[in-house]
């Protein structure tokens, strides 16, 4: 069977988690599937090729073409290519990890991820050009064209049904697995944390938020939280702030700059990969108080790493964190604050959420992941 998969999202340099997800369950896939034969397209008009994983396995065909991305896209978008056209072998399915412009024949079979549309639940907290991108890609048409829509949350699941009238037997949930980069002895994790805390100048006590730094993830929200916590607290700990620069986000660094607390709040911007488990080895508490995630995978990386936290009682972080998260109400800066008071005094809380996390987090394994979505491609 010929598959072709759409690895445009890798070719950033900086993978999002979007990146994240098409490389991991990719690498998982190759590893369990020698049989079928996989065509990766990408597209750019510069180098950018040279950011994708170069898989060397004989069933594994890499297909770049060298269009103006702008070009290519509403050839796309318009109907006057098919990615059919671009690729060498007639191919049985064609796969998307995400939502990206696409034209395909009718006898191709489609099968789609979307990780979640807080672009319609939220669209205050997306730009113009970002809504203008969804506009003319259509996802909501691109799902009901699907043929087999993959989700990462049951979360995601309901809303597809409730905003785009997706049939529920046309969506399968398939949870995604956590990389092999935090399965680290405790010698070796010890060693990272020494190198990461000089690397990034880190305080000896912080709590830490990871993820792109744009309004979605209330980022002010846990700012203000910050300056809540009594004295005490704010003397001892640090705001750690890590990830790269979305969009819409000019306001969060001005109210860190001006915020009484500035000198105990940090921005690290983008953390490379191989980084992450001893930065979040190293905070005493993670807080991810979001207000919209289709997975949310920050929460279960900082299970898997051990280290307690708080999150959103909305959308899919309840449902994937499964009773190992405190949960809060992301609009009420109040009970976020007390909430990290609470962690950061009651021991007996902290360590039931460090073992109840870690026992979580065990069961997100990308290899399960992979066999159900080739379960998919054998239908």
């Amino acid at each position: 069977m010929n598959i072709g998969v759409d690895i445009r999202p890798l070719m950033v340099k900086n993978k999002t988690g979007i990146g994240e997800y098409t490389f991991e369950l990719l690498n998982a896939i190759f590893k369990e599937d020698k049989n079928n034969h996989y065509f990766l397209f990408s597209n750019s008009s510069k180098e950018l090729n040279k950011n994708i994983p170069n898989w060397s396995q004989s069933n594994i065909h890499h297909i770049h073409t060298s269009y103006p991305n702008k070009f290519l896209n509403l050839a796309l978008a318009f109907g006057l290519i098919n990615i059919n056209r671009l690729l060498p072998e007639k191919i049985d399915y064609w796969y998307s990890p995400n939502i990206n412009f696409l034209s395909l024949n009718k006898k191709t079979k489609h099968v789609l991820t979307i990780h979640d549309i807080s672009f319609e639940l939220f669209p205050e907290f997306y730009t113009t050009k970002q809504h203008l991108w969804h506009k003319i890609i259509n996802p909501k048409k691109q799902c009901q064209q699907a043929d087999t829509i993959i989700v990462p949350s049951e979360n995601t699941k309901r809303d597809l049904i409730n905003y785009y009238q997706i049939t529920a037997n046309k969506i399968k949930v398939i949870y995604p697995g956590i990389s092999q980069i935090f399965d680290l002895t405790e010698a070796k994790l010890k060693l990272q944390k020494t190198i990461i805390q000089k690397k990034y100048n880190l305080p000896e006590n912080f709590i830490l938020f990871l993820g792109s730094i744009e309004p979605r993830k209330n980022l002010l929200g846990l700012i203000q939280a910050f300056e809540k916590l009594p004295s005490n607290l704010t003397e001892k700990y640090y705001l750690i702030i890590a990830g790269g620069s979305g969009w819409k986000n000019k306001n969060i660094y001005d109210y860190a700059n001006q915020s009484k607390l500035r000198d105990h709040i940090k921005f690290l911007g983008y953390i490379a990969d191989d980084d992450k488990p001893a930065l979040y080895a190293l905070s005493n508490l993670f807080v991810f108080p979001s207000f919209y995630e289709g997975f949310g995978f920050p929460i279960i990386e900082a299970m898997k790493i051990g280290t307690p936290i708080i999150t959103s009682n909305r959308s899919s972080l309840p449902e994937i964190s499964k009773g190992a998260t405190h949960l809060i109400n992301q609009n009420n800066i109040t009970d976020l604050s007390s909430s990290i008071k609470l962690l950061l005094e009651n021991n007996r809380l902290y360590a039931e959420y460090l073992k109840r996390g870690k026992e979580i987090a065990s069961k997100y394994v990308w290899e399960n992941s992979a066999k159900e979505h080739l379960s998919i491609f054998g239908n």
